[in-house]
C-alpha cells in the first residue's frame, strides 16, 4: 500500500524558535491515526507544518510521493491536504451554501455526501456562520474541508469546547468517515478516550518529539502508561 505521508526527520517550529524536533512519520494511504499530549507539547505545530504554516529548520515533508518542502501553502490544498483547525475558521457573513462552495472540488464528495454526515446543515443552508452553534460550526468546518476532496484530512481537536452529547454525534461522525475507507485522517485530540477509540493506532507527542508510535489498545489497557506518557503523573 502507498504511503500518503512521510514526515523524514522533520524539524520545525516558528521563526527561530524550535518546536518539533527529528519527527518521523509514515501513513499509509486509507489509514487513520491519532495524536495526543498535553498542551503545548507540539501536537497543532506537528499540522501546522504539515500545511506549510511553520519555519521547516530540518527535514522533509512527502504527501502523495511530492515533496512539499517548496510548495506554497494554497498549493498545498490542490495537491491533496485538508484541513480542519481547531479555531473552525468558517467565513462569518457567508451563509452555510457559500462556505461549503469556497474551496470545493470535484471528487466523491459532494455537497449530497456531506449532508448525509450533517443533516443539520442542510436545514440551515440560508443561514451565516454566524448564527450557527458551536458545533454546528464545527459540522461545517468538517464539510468545508471534504468538499475539497482531500486524499489526507488534518483535524486539529474537533471536539474542543462542545457539549458532551455533540462530541457523542461527532465521534460517531470520525468514526464512519474512518471505515469509508477513502481517506486518510491525522486526529489530534485533547480527549483521549475519543481520541484512542477512533484509530487503531496513536502516536503520544512530549516536548516535540513522538515518545510513543503504536496500537491504541495497549494504551487503551494500561492507563498507568497513558497517563506516564501523556505527563498525568511524574
Amino acid at each position: 500500500m502507498a504511503n500518503v505521508l512521510e514526515l523524514r526527520h522533520v524539524s520545525a517550529g516558528y521563526g527561530e524558535t524550535v518546536v518539533l524536533e527529528d519527527i518521523n512519520l509514515v501513513l499509509s494511504r486509507g489509514e487513520s491515526i491519532s495524536v495526543i499530549g498535553r498542551n503545548g507539547v507540539g501536537k497543532s505545530t506537528l499540522l501546522a507544518t504539515m500545511m506549510g504554516h511553520t519555519t521547516l529548520h530540518k527535514g522533509e515533508v512527502v504527501l502523495n510521493g511530492q515533496s512539499l518542502d517548496a510548495v506554497p501553502v494554497y498549493r498545498r490544498a490542490v495537491m491533496g491536504l485538508g484541513f480542519v483547525p481547531q479555531e473552525r475558521e468558517i467565513f462569518p457573513s457567508l451563509t452555510v451554501r457559500e462556505n461549503l462552495m469556497i474551496g470545493a472540488r470535484l471528487g466523491p464528495w459532494t455537497e449530497e455526501r456531506v449532508f448525509q454526515l450533517f443533516p443539520n446543515l442542510q436545514e440551515r443552508l440560508d443561514n451565516k456562520g454566524n448564527q450557527l452553534s458551536g458545533g454546528e460550526q464545527q459540522m461545517l468546518s468538517i464539510s468545508r474541508a471534504l468538499l475539497t476532496n482531500p486524499s489526507l484530512l488534518l483535524m486539529d481537536e474537533p471536539t474542543e469546547g462542545l457539549a458532551p452529547v455533540i462530541v457523542e454525534a461527532l465521534t460517531a461522525v470520525l468514526l464512519s468517515l474512518r471505515d469509508a475507507g477513502d481517506l486518510s485522517i491525522i486526529l489530534v485530540e485533547q480527549n483521549s478516550r475519543v481520541a484512542l477509540e477512533f484509530s487503531s493506532r496513536t502516536i503520544v507527542m512530549d516536548k516535540g518529539r513522538i515518545v510513543y508510535d503504536g496500537e491504541s489498545v495497549t494504551l487503551r489497557d494500561d492507563q498507568e502508561r497513558l497517563a506516564r506518557l501523556i505527563g498525568i503523573t511524574e
